[in-house]
């Protein structure tokens, strides 16, 4: 049995794993600690963190592993600037040097790092180096209650694959097919990431959440989809595509696209990030999601015709995109679906080690019940009493503490109740990019206000974004059209019909704002336009505090089901420790604050708004 460290960094969204002894001992990303979202650093606190809460030292480790192959990335990097040259100079002058300098000696990077926490001995250590989509594939299927899978897994790209598909039996994957840069899915949707204004590699869940803004029925929208697949895109039948690089500028220029050759396409010039979002961007958005479910389509059916397999793991930055893996639940083409919560660069940490264990070191791997290996995603630090006392005592704060957990559930339910906005922090920090009831902010999903209440003085972000459900797990069905359990709000289902409004005839032709405010169900607040939500089913085995506070809801209002949002403002990560969240409650209009069964009221604090002392810059994220 064998102590892994697995780490990912120096792109986006950095985090490090301890994987021992087939446990997932703790993991988190780097921005939870730093307050730098997306931070590509060398994750030197989350690092910290996992040896402490393992209880291991450097010296104890079997192996460091990062997550993929930099060598191999160099190479595709220059076989590019050489296929298109004399195009991209300026790219190759400014991100060459940084690869000589800095890039090309990273195993020498990553012993530095770790020398930063302790003394250890180098030479003790392996240093490991998996291909990044074997890393994609390790972290759902090991991580997942399946003896045998198919693998699919979609990002924007790795060394030189952009799309995987691959069986794993046991402990061991084979890569059966891949998909090679510049052709890649997730490079496409995030080219319009960016076309619509958004920041790329962060803002492509804004471009799903505005997708369902676009009419479908619209001739624009129709004709938004014809010039995706006639001039930007070939779609084969395996799902295996072909990108026109005369319209995108990635593989060596400074920006994703050619913007004068989209704006003759589309018509419109790309959107600046402040500028007014029109009805037009949302039919592109729509486009471009709809292309994306296709894709993703015949890619599982492609991947069910090599592996013959009833199962199916998904990883990979596209399988964040929910709407797309809900379309794929109802298709049937798999009897069972496994999505790895942290599907994008982060969790890469995680396959990375658990590669390493399971096929480096040909440990076996042991399924004991229908449960992965996440443990609910609660995988981050937990704050003690003794610590949340001393920040009460650094803020002045003024809190009521509540140690019987079934009165502070049904006081905090009634709450939420009548139409106060709680922020929610309880025991370990989930990894991974979904807030899962341990940092959270709650309110109630029956107030028609409720979700422009929560973007504006909340967020602080755009008035278009939807809000999510969590639902006590038993009663999914109750509300949701959905099939299977969905613990990693990364499935979408729609609200059952009994829980609609009869909708105006003219709905899809009504001005967005507008739209926005149309009572369309009884859960207004996190029922989006076209009656979809991205839910997330609680279990009382996972995390029974959350569930008894939704349960207590139930009793109070007749229904299992609470906004979840994650706790954070634009701009910032979810926090991370018990001063993050004072701080971030201080700064909003939240009513509440629970702590563990510390509780905290906004109206009891003293001087939060003397001398400017809590004011802070939202920055767009």
């Amino acid at each position: 049995m064998n102590h892994i460290l697995g780490i990912s960094c120096y792109y986006h969204d950095s985090a490090a794993c301890i994987f021992s002894c087939g446990e997932l001992i703790a993991s988190a990303q780097e921005e939870r600690f730093t307050r730098v979202k997306h931070t590509p650093d060398f994750p030197l606190n989350s690092i910290r963190y996992c040896l402490e809460e393992s209880g291991l030292s450097l010296d104890e480790l079997d192996a460091v592993v990062f997550y993929d192959k930099p060598l191999l990335k160099f190479e595709r990097l220059l076989e590019t600037y050489y296929s298109f040259a004399p195009r991209g100079l300026k790219s190759f002058l400014t991100s060459i040097p940084v690869w000589l300098n800095e890039k090309m000696f990273l195993k020498k990077q990553l012993i530095d790092g770790l020398a930063l926490i302790e003394k250890y001995d180098k030479k003790k250590i392996k240093f490991l180096f998996p291909e990044h989509h074997l890393s994609h594939a390790s972290s759902a299927f090991f991580a997942s209650s399946f003896k045998e899978s198919a693998i699919l897994t979609i990002d924007g790209v790795g060394e030189w694959s952009t799309a995987s598909i691959s069986i794993g039996k046991d402990n061991e994957i084979k890569i059966l097919k891949n998909l090679n840069f510049p052709h890649s899915l997730g490079l496409l949707y995030t080219a319009f990431t960016y076309f619509l204004g958004f920041k790329v590699n962060s803002g492509e869940y804004k471009l799903m959440g505005l997708a369902p803004y676009g009419n479908p029925k619209s001739v624009q929208t129709i004709e938004f989809i014809k010039i995706i697949k006639k001039h930007l895109i070939e779609i084969k039948e395996d799902g295996s595509i072909w990108l026109n690089q005369k319209y995108f500028n990635y593989t060596t220029g400074l920006r994703m696209i050619n913007r004068n050759l989209w704006k003759k396409l589309f018509t419109i010039n790309t959107r600046r990030p402040n500028d007014k979002i029109e009805q037009t961007h949302c039919n592109i958005a729509l486009a471009i999601q709809k292309v994306t479910e296709e894709i993703v389509i015949k890619m599982a059916i492609h991947a069910k015709k090599l592996t013959k397999s009833d199962n199916l793991c998904l990883a990979g930055g596209v399988a964040l995109n929910c709407v797309a893996n809900g379309l794929l639940l109802d298709k049937d083409i798999f009897k069972n679906i496994y999505i790895q919560p942290a599907a994008g660069d982060a969790g890469g940490a995680v396959g990375g080690a658990m590669a390493a264990y399971y096929q480096y070191f040909n440990n076996k791997r042991i399924i004991e019940n229908k449960d992965d290996k996440m443990k609910g995603a609660y995988l981050g630090p937990s704050f003690s009493d003794k610590e949340i006392n001393t920040m009460n005592k650094k803020y002045k704060a003024v809190v009521n503490r509540i140690t019987d957990y079934s009165v502070l559930s049904k006081q905090i339910a009634k709450k939420i109740s009548e139409g106060n906005v709680v922020g929610w922090f309880q025991g370990r920090m989930e990894f991974g990019p979904r807030a899962l009831g341990n940092r959270s902010i709650l309110a109630d999903p029956r107030d028609v206000e409720m979700q422009k209440k929560l973007n504006l003085k909340i967020k602080y972000r755009e008035s278009f974004r939807p809000f999510a459900p969590s639902v006590l797990e038993e009663d999914s069905n109750k509300y949701f059209n959905i099939k299977s359990h969905s613990p990693y709000m990364l499935l979408v289902g729609n609200v059952k019909n009994e829980l609609r409004n009869k909708l105006p005839k003219n709905y899809n032709n009504i001005d967005l704002y507008k739209r926005l405010h149309i009572k369309r169900s009884k859960l207004q607040a996190i029922t989006h336009l076209d009656f979809s939500a991205r839910i997330q089913t609680v279990s009382k085995k996972f995390n029974p505090r959350y569930w008894n506070l939704i349960n207590d809801l139930k009793l109070i209002t007749g229904y299992g089901v609470v906004i979840n949002t994650s706790f954070n403002v634009r701009g910032e990560p979810i926090v991370c420790s018990p001063e993050d969240a004072f701080r971030c409650f201080m700064n909003t209009e939240m009513d509440y604050l629970v702590i563990n069964d510390f509780v905290y009221s906004k109206k009891e604090q003293k001087d939060w708004n003397k001398k400017d002392k809590w004011k802070m810059l939202f920055q767009d994220d």
